[in-house]
């Protein structure tokens, strides 16, 4: 007997769900697979996150290190210290020729001033001395002041005194008189005087004097040979005797 095929009225709707159900599956298969070999390769790691950290040790420096690293330090050290050296060098140089051109300067001035002083002195020793070792009993006063006019200082008080106390009241008794000259060589010439020592502000001279002395006590006139050193000093622009020493 023939089987008879009954349709329901559902029919076409479960097949539908059969294909959907078969199609299903068949994607979660290959959804399978596809998580399958993507498990076969190493996951993805964030090295930023799961990296383990390296802590570097604060380890100190070897010697040679700090001193390879302070080197540059002490070259510019020495090349500060070399050029501070070469300049105060230099300002010493500079500070000591000044010093060296100043005293040659004064010198040099001193030596022209000394020199010159020399000459004037020297002349106006040869003046000065006839006239303070000579006199005569008939104008004494006349005598002594011109010779006072060559002197200063307390030599020339000095000199006021003698004479008023001792050489005039001798004078006058005795009648004497005394001529000085400075000696001369018998050929003639320079007048036998030299400078002793000299400076700008004082110099020293030596004469040879000679002097003829008269009086009421000898018979002739008495000839000495006398050497007179006189000091001179610079005064009111000329050249006067601070003191007369007999040698």
């Amino acid at each position: 007997m023939a089987k008879s095929s009954v349709r329901t009225p559902n029919g076409s709707g479960a097949s539908r769900n059969r294909a959907v159900a078969a199609a299903a599956r068949a994607a979660a298969k290959r959804a399978e697979r596809a998580r399958t070999e993507e498990s076969d390769e190493p996951p993805a790691v964030d090295a930023g996150a799961n990296a383990p950290r390296v802590q570097v040790p604060l380890t100190k420096p070897s010697p040679k290190v700090r001193q390879a690293r302070k080197a540059p330090e002490r070259a510019e050290g020495r090349a500060r210290r070399g050029r501070g050296t070469r300049v105060a060098l230099l300002a010493a140089l500079v500070v000591v020729g000044l010093v060296s051109a100043a005293v040659l300067g004064l010198l040099q001035h001193s030596g022209e001033g000394a020199r010159e002083a020399r000459t004037q002195a020297l002349a106006a020793a040869r003046k000065a001395a006839p006239d303070i070792l000579s006199y005569r009993y008939r104008h004494l006063d006349r005598d002594f002041a011109k010779a006072r006019t060559h002197l200063t200082g307390g030599f020339r008080k000095e000199y006021a005194k003698t004479t008023e106390k001792v050489v005039g009241p001798t004078a006058k008794k005795y009648k004497g008189e005394v001529t000085a000259t400075v000696a001369e060589p018998g050929s003639g010439g320079t007048p036998a005087a030299s400078v002793v020592s000299a400076s700008p502000d004082r110099v020293v001279v030596l004469l040879f004097m000679n002097q003829v002395t008269k009086n009421t006590q000898a018979k002739s006139p008495r000839v000495d040979l006398n050497r007179v050193r006189l000091t001179m000093v610079p005064t009111a622009g000329t050249w006067k005797v601070s003191a007369v020493d007999a040698l």
